[in-house]
């Protein structure tokens, strides 16, 4: 597991953001371009999964959820699948882990990725991202 520490000048969401979208990038470019799924949210008061073939996207309440806890300190943990890799990530108001169930060097990829993010004045991800991660 690889961990590193965010910006405390950054919105959470923009953090939320900014390390989830880096964190499938690198692992798209490690597996190919298979598509991201969310497979468990935990937030302090709640677990979130998938029902049946619906994907499982930070709507409004888990987004919130989301924050609250990261703004009051608590860690939020996900699940997420890429083709054959699999990745759990941690995140609150200050940090940011990864562990990688198949490619280790994927999990410094990532956080090495993450920190050149939060040296920007403001961290880049594609917007093209967000309908795969959000509801329309």
């Amino acid at each position: 597991m690889e961990k590193i520490f965010l910006r405390e000048d950054l919105s959470p969401k923009d953090k939320l953001l900014t390390c989830l979208f880096w964190a499938t990038r690198k692992t798209i470019r490690e597996v190919g371009c298979a598509p991201l799924r969310i497979n468990e949210i935990k937030t302090s008061t709640k677990i979130y999964k998938p029902h049946g073939k619906k994907l499982l996207k930070l709507s409004p309440p888990i987004l919130e959820n989301i924050i609250d806890d990261m703004r009051n300190g608590r860690t939020v943990s996900f699940e997420l699948s890429m083709g054959e890799e699999s990745l759990k990530v941690y995140i609150d108001d200050r940090s940011f882990a990864v562990a990688s169930k198949r490619t280790e060097d994927l999990e410094k990829e990532i956080t090495d990725k993450i920190g050149e993010e939060m040296k920007r004045k403001k961290p880049d991800f594609c917007q093209t991202f967000m309908p795969k991660i959000m509801p329309q």
